[in-house]
């Protein structure tokens, strides 16, 4: 059902990342290809991406290498409360491609992908209630190509 956790290098062929602001710390980027079923009950594949961050010193005792598979998950955690207090919006959770952000009772909601080594841990996940902003927000959109594909034809 899902894939194997892949670790993934930059496209400069590193595996470790290390920070602008701070050599000594950086990141591995991992991926994995999942079967998710969305709001609707519609079933598709997805790939997820995690950063695993750390000291360079501990990421490179992982010794893991570019494609390697490993054992483990991507879970996906979202949460009103944020998980970076000083950039809280980098991990907004948006509806798609209306640049919507979905919120409980106003209130934003957050997202974010973690590796685990536990393959027992689950997603958690926070239902939001401005739904009728973001089906207007894709009627919106659908009006917006109805009428640039009328006027092609013209």
């Amino acid at each position: 059902m899902n894939s194997k956790v892949r670790v993934s290098a930059d496209p400069a062929g590193n595996v470790i990342v290390t920070s602008k602001s701070n050599p000594e710390y950086g990141y591995i980027r991992v991926e994995q290809d999942r079967m998710i079923i969305d709001e609707r009950g519609f079933a598709r594949k997805k790939r997820v991406s995690a950063l695993i961050p750390g000291t360079v010193k501990d990421l490179k005792g992982f010794g893991w290498t570019n494609g390697e598979q490993v054992d483990g998950k991507i879970i996906i955690k979202e949460s009103t409360t944020p998980f970076n207090s000083e950039d809280p919006e980098r991990d907004y959770k948006i509806a798609g491609k209306t640049g919507i952000v979905c919120c409980v009772d106003g209130e934003p909601i957050y997202r974010k992908a973690f590796f685990t080594f536990d393959l027992r841990a689950s997603d958690v996940t926070v239902a939001h209630t401005n739904s009728e902003d973001i089906k207007a927000a894709y009627a919106a959109s659908s009006e917006e190509v109805e009428n640039s594909s009328s006027s092609l034809q013209l």
